[in-house]
């Protein structure tokens, strides 16, 4: 089974590295809804692409996007909490913090989103991560 994974994920990479621009000609930084959709992430984020990885595009995209939320990192905790159950995730796990973790489930997805809050000098920070979901998946063996 792990023989057939590593081929599919290079595949997978290689496809979303040649589909998915993350920063334009001039090194700028790029609207993260560009990348992910427009209903992905909360409005105004800057996707910081040196951070992120996409594979594959639109609604069955995976990955890691890393992005600044702005010094409103409660109104984008909101986004996630009102917009994803809307969208027919499931909330599994919510944790509020000055670092905060949410967890949702869609039918064979996963998405993780850690949200951190800024300083005086800058704003906040989240990275939204999501997943083929596995029910196959075996524990890891001790050493």
């Amino acid at each position: 089974m792990k023989a057939l994974l590593v081929p599919l994920f290079v595949a997978l990479a290689l496809q979303g590295c040649s589909s998915t621009p993350l920063n334009t000609a001039s090194g700028d930084k790029v609207q993260a809804t560009e990348a992910v959709g427009p209903s992905a992430l909360p409005p105004g984020a800057v996707l910081k692409p040196e951070q992120s990885l996409i594979m594959g595009a639109g609604e069955q995209w995976v990955g890691r996007v890393v992005a600044e939320v702005g010094k409103d990192v409660e109104g984008a905790y909101r986004f996630f909490i009102d917009t994803y159950p809307a969208q027919g995730w499931t909330l599994i796990s919510a944790v509020r913090g000055k670092t905060s973790l949410l967890v949702f489930t869609k039918q064979d997805r996963t998405a993780t989103v850690e949200m951190s809050e800024g300083t005086l000098m800058g704003g906040g920070t989240m990275a939204l991560t999501v997943a083929p979901r596995s029910a196959a998946v075996a524990a890891p063996k001790r050493p």
